[in-house]
């Protein structure tokens, strides 16, 4: 082997019983870690949000030795999809709604301000839909409701939903995007007969509504892009894993400043979900 290696005798021995060098035996301890926290955010997490776990842990690298381990080990974090604009507005309702936000996503109480809208779910069944509403002072999905189907009746059980779970004080502000189901008469009623103002940002302008975009972004990239959605009923199941993980002050996070993963109290009650699914 030597000779086919070009290498001396004496000089291939002394390579085998070299002890290990500190640089490698830190590389090797480091792509353990790294191994950890991308298997912990299963599979989601990129090198930054991984540099800055080591970070936390007080270990001390350069977020490019973590890229360069992670090529090294072959290891590539979960993409998501391209944004593709699926809003479809009702000019006419929506002409006279004003936007109240202004892309403020803060909130000095609680039951002030809520931001909602919807986004659907491809599964091997076909797609269901998941609409949300958030507060923005906590920063928790106060209600939600989910179907196979995208009408009014969706994105009203949600804010129903959000009502009978959180308070909501006179004049609150709701706001979303202009598609058909937040401008139809009978949502508008709802918002109306709850005491509260509607708010809408401007089609196609997802900064407009970014709160309720940024949790949907996380939701997707953690959940649903990687493991992928096999069938309906398997939302139920992961349901629990979902309210443990998310909060949209995590997913509005930028990655580069993320000191660790923020871990959030329940912002989706599983046995509510579980609940709903069976009726």
């Amino acid at each position: 082997m030597c000779l086919w290696l070009a290498v001396s005798t004496s000089g291939f021995y002394d390579w085998a019983v070299r002890p290990q060098s500190a640089t490698s035996a830190r590389r090797e301890a480091l792509i353990a870690r790294i191994q950890h926290f991308f298997e912990e955010s299963d599979g989601t997490y990129g090198y930054r949000r991984i540099h800055a776990d080591l970070g936390a842990e007080q270990t001390e690298c350069s977020p490019e030795l973590v890229r360069q381990l992670m090529r090294q080990i072959g290891l590539v974090a979960c993409q998501p999809r391209p944004f593709r604009i699926t809003t479809e507005a009702d000019a006419e309702a929506a002409a006279t709604m004003p936007d109240l936000v202004k892309r403020d996503f803060t909130a000095d109480r609680p039951g002030a301000k809520f931001v909602g809208d919807i986004t659907d779910i491809h599964t091997w069944q076909g797609f269901i839909y998941l609409a949300t509403v958030i507060d923005c002072y906590s920063k928790k999905v106060v209600g939600w409701s989910i179907a196979d189907h995208m009408r009014t009746e969706l994105v009203a059980d949600a804010l129903r939903n959000a009502a009978a779970t959180t308070m909501i004080e006179p004049d609150a502000i709701w706001h979303s995007d202009r598609g058909s189901v937040y401008t139809s008469a009978n949502f508008r009623a709802l918002v109306t007969g709850l005491g509260m103002r509607s708010s809408m940002g401007r089609t196609g302008v997802c900064w407009d509504n970014s709160m309720a975009e940024s949790f949907f972004s996380m939701l997707k990239n953690k959940r649903v892009s990687a493991p992928p959605t096999p069938r309906k009923h398997k939302l139920a199941a992961t349901s629990s894993d979902i309210s443990k993980d998310f909060t949209t002050a995590d997913a509005g996070t930028p990655h580069s400043v993320t000191a660790g993963r923020m871990k959030s109290t329940t912002v989706i009650n599983s046995q509510h979900w579980q609940r709903k699914r069976n009726h």
